[in-house]
């Protein structure tokens, strides 16, 4: 099959696309794609639905010949492989006396760079498919913001809510004593992730402490304040949000202030990106969503008020004065100038994307966008902040965790503020500068850099 778009085109066919058919593992045969040397591959556009994911980016710029001459076919595979995949069951004594077996997975994608570095998480529906593209993920990521590690990501498919605080820990450090030397200060640092929290990091950290003795406190990042953890480090993803969009708005010639903003999710990053937007950089937060419902008010939301309002409601925003009720999903086509889906991947659909007039979309969720969707949405000339940059604050946050407990010498919250504004803030105009420069899109320029750095790494260390 021979493959020659021209350098340009956008869906040369200007056929519609459809959304991705999910196969059962929950991932698109897109997502799967891998590169084998001498292969062919489908016909890729320039910005079109294959253009969205780290296979299809990283091919494109081949094709265009942006890539070095040293990334060949056989790299390409290379990087694209993991390095190593742990498959666990862990036998859950629980508190009644039975046993209850749970399968666990870590995932070491590459480590190029430096240590694998990724989050652990506890969910019913993990499985090694979802864990293995994070952990792909999480290399590109950090190589974007460039910080010294590799990606991994981790997991245990349990409910988490099901189990008592004593159950819990146990199925916590019967993980840590699985992995075993597979996780270390410079090996592997896992961190939280669904349904992990700072406590369970805690006692990673204590079971991995009762066998090794060198800077055991760096083994994992996300601890509480009290044992080794960072200032800053709870707002950082969303915080790191609401740098990108103030850079974009700078990019697009606009005033932030002037910018009415819809969040997806009021979690964690959901919850900081609104609330640091509208203090500290005065936009109109005019909707936020989370799983109970939406609110929408056209004049703007007190997103404390609202944040008071859902914690002491356990999280239902049903009867809150601040704000019209609306449904859920309408959250994604409101009117607004800034779309942020802090929550759900794979929720801006071609749907949402035709209907919605946000002229900038923050990817603050794990691949919020489809392949569809990111089509309508190019040829609608929304500015898209793709989440390998958006969400990449916690990571570097912690990374800087990281740096303080390999020290022993702790900062302030504001150096870690600091310091994470001059990582994001770089990061943004390498990406943007690169997209102006070679007239390719936002996320095919994340996915370039993160590739020539990865790259360069793997043919210095001898590749």
């Amino acid at each position: 099959m021979a493959i020659n778009p021209p350098d340009n085109v956008v869906n040369p066919d200007n056929q519609e696309l459809e959304d991705d058919v999910l196969d059962p593992s929950g991932r698109s045969a897109y997502a799967k794609l891998k590169f084998k040397p001498g292969a062919e591959y489908p016909k890729f556009t320039l910005q079109g639905k294959t253009c969205y994911n780290a296979a299809s980016c990283f091919y494109l710029s081949r094709k265009q010949g942006l890539s070095s001459a040293k990334i060949d076919d056989t790299l390409l595979s290379y990087l694209d492989t993991c390095k190593r995949e742990i498959t666990m069951e862990i036998p859950l004594r629980k508190d009644d006396g039975t046993l209850m077996p749970i399968q666990a997975y870590r995932v070491q994608h590459n480590n190029a760079r430096g240590p694998f570095k990724g989050g652990l998480r506890f969910h019913e529906e993990v499985n090694l498919t979802e864990i293995r593209e994070m952990a792909n993920i999480m290399t590109w990521k950090c190589a974007l913001v460039d910080i010294p590690f590799g990606g991994a990501k981790g997991g245990a498919a349990v409910n988490p809510k099901k189990l008592s605080t004593h159950e819990l820990r146990r199925l916590t450090k019967a993980l840590v004593a699985h992995l075993g030397d597979n996780i270390g200060p410079h090996i592997d640092v896992p961190a939280p992730d669904v349904n992990t929290n700072p406590q369970i990091m805690a006692w990673i950290y204590d079971e991995f402490a009762k066998s090794h003795s060198e800077a055991p406190l760096a083994v994992v990042t996300g601890k509480p304040l009290e044992l080794g953890g960072s200032q800053g480090r709870l707002e950082a993803t969303g915080r790191g949000v609401a740098i990108v969009l103030r850079e974009a708005c700078k990019h697009l010639k606009v005033d932030i202030a002037k910018q009415r903003v819809a969040v997806q999710g009021f979690g964690n990053v959901g919850y900081f990106a609104a609330s640091i937007l509208r203090r500290e950089y005065g936009s109109k937060i005019v909707g936020i969503s989370n799983e109970t419902g939406a609110i929408y008010n056209e004049k703007g939301i007190d997103v404390e008020d609202l944040y008071q309002y859902s914690l002491a409601n356990r999280g239902d925003f049903s009867g809150y004065k601040g704000g019209k009720a609306i449904p859920r999903d309408e959250l994604l086509i409101c009117d607004c100038d800034v779309l942020i889906p802090a929550a759900l991947s794979n929720c801006v659909t071609r749907e949402v994307a035709k209907q919605t007039n946000a002229k900038i979309l923050v990817e603050a969720a794990n691949g919020p966008t489809t392949g569809a969707g990111n089509e309508v949405l190019y040829k609608k000339d929304v500015f898209i902040i793709p989440s390998l940059l958006a969400n990449a604050g916690g990571v570097v946050t912690s990374y800087f965790e990281w740096v303080q407990n390999l020290q022993q010498f702790y900062w302030t919250r504001d150096k870690v503020i600091d310091e994470l504004e001059k990582r994001m803030v770089t990061a943004f105009w390498d990406v943007v500068n690169l997209s102006v420069e070679k007239k390719i899109c936002t996320r095919q320029a994340a996915y370039h850099i993160a590739l020539e750095r990865v790259a360069a790494a793997a043919i210095l260390r001898g590749f």
